[in-house]
């Protein structure tokens, strides 16, 4: 049996989304920016594919949705826009962020910081989540921007965006969120709280891979990342990605439509996978389920790396992660585990499990046999789980 569970990296493409994107691909080709027929005939798909997009996020018509190539490309425009706008026009001097963001944020940050900026990066409690009065103690005068994403794409923790976005609406601070993982899990509306900047990838709720957004709200537009053309408003040169635009309206709508069973259906198959996988001894979870998104799992198996796991799990067919996709390579321990106060040993133990609308019962039910075999092999062969006193507590406040 093949079984994918790293649906926080990215997502098969919903059979609906490829269905209407195939036109787009040898029949509707047309650049949508010339004047002949062949372009005309690409307009009515991406106005209804951007409609789909507004109304996945609650965007209203004079608020801004650039379509951009991924969420790592969104994310990069607005720190870099502000720097240019902000930092090195000395009208502010200082950004916000979270120590776990995904990596093009905090990547970014560090960029920005290297050429001047004060970047403050908040920490997280025990729980895997963001504090917002660190946020209020952290805001200066100089503060241009703080950034904490909606869902964290590791533990699946879900921070509390409302009230930090009003803690900088009260400071005149802007706010941007990365709603990457939260799209397609849980209800997204940019107009229930502040929110002036919101980043998303397509790939990432059953859509293709190459696509994502950026909202803006209206009277807080950026600066070009990309100069050279008119697309977007100006806002985003560059010839359109027809195909990509009309699938990523298609998987926002399936998405939007999808939400109920994930939150309901999915949620409940999760909770009961988790529960097999803690009769496990010392086994550890970040992050109370309550607050998580529905499909995300965060595990540490003591006495066992996680890349051992891994490499036991893909033998069997079974695709799992040890975090972010864009830092995988790195083989370093994981950075939400060191955040939450971990000990070395169990941070490098954690293993992502991340499920979706099309994960099945059977799927789970095969891998909690495989991660059952995994765990007694590997600790068998651990000398540093099979010399650990007995009662041996971790360095981590975790539920167990």
């Amino acid at each position: 049996m093949r079984v994918y569970l790293d649906n926080n990296a990215t997502t098969l493409v919903d059979p609906h989304v490829f269905a209407e994107m195939e036109p787009y691909f040898v029949q509707k080709y047309g650049n949508p920016n010339s004047l002949h027929s062949f372009a005309s005939e690409t307009h009515p798909g991406l106005k209804d594919a951007m409609e789909k997009i507004y109304a996945g996020i609650h965007a209203p018509k004079e608020d801004s949705v650039v379509i951009t190539s991924c969420a790592t490309e969104s994310n990069n425009w607005v720190f870099k826009s502000i720097y240019f706008e902000y930092i090195l026009t000395g009208r502010k001097n200082h950004i916000i962020v979270s120590e776990v963001e995904h990596p093009s944020v905090i990547a970014t940050a560090k960029f920005i910081e290297s050429m001047g900026c004060k970047v403050t990066y908040l920490p997280i409690n025990h729980e895997g989540l963001v504090d917002p009065q660190t946020v209020r103690d952290s805001i200066t005068s100089k503060t241009a921007l703080v950034s904490v994403m909606w869902a964290n794409n590791e533990t699946g923790a879900i921070f509390p965006v409302e009230e930090i976005g009003a803690i900088c609406a009260e400071h005149n601070v802007l706010f941007h969120t990365d709603a990457v993982q939260a799209i397609g899990k849980i209800p997204v509306d940019v107009q229930s709280f502040n929110v002036d900047y919101l980043t998303f990838s397509a790939h990432k709720f059953h859509g293709p891979k190459g696509v994502g957004g950026l909202y803006m709200k209206k009277g807080r537009e950026l600066s070009p990342l990309l100069h050279g053309g008119s697309q977007m408003g100006g806002y985003r040169s560059g010839t359109l990605n027809v195909p990509g635009i009309v699938g990523m309206g298609k998987a926002m709508e399936q998405a939007i439509d999808a939400l109920d069973f994930e939150m309901t259906d999915v949620r409940e198959m999760r909770d009961a996978f988790e529960d097999e996988l803690l009769k496990i001894p010392d086994t550890f979870v970040v992050t109370p389920r309550e607050k998580r998104t529905p499909n995300t799992i965060l595990i540490s198996f003591r006495g066992i790396e996680g890349e051992s796991m891994l490499w036991d799990l893909n033998r069997a067919g079974i695709g799992a992660s040890t975090g972010s996709a864009c830092a995988s390579e790195d083989l370093e321990s994981n950075p939400v585990m060191e955040a939450i106060g971990a000990d070395a040993d169990l941070a490098h133990t954690a293993v992502r499990f991340s499920l979706s609308r099309y994960t099945t019962q059977e799927e789970l039910d095969y891998t909690i046999e495989v991660v059952r075999k995994a765990v007694e092999r590997l600790r068998g062969i651990s000398s540093s789980y099979a010399y650990a006193p007995e009662g041996h507590e971790s360095g981590l406040d975790a539920h167990h």
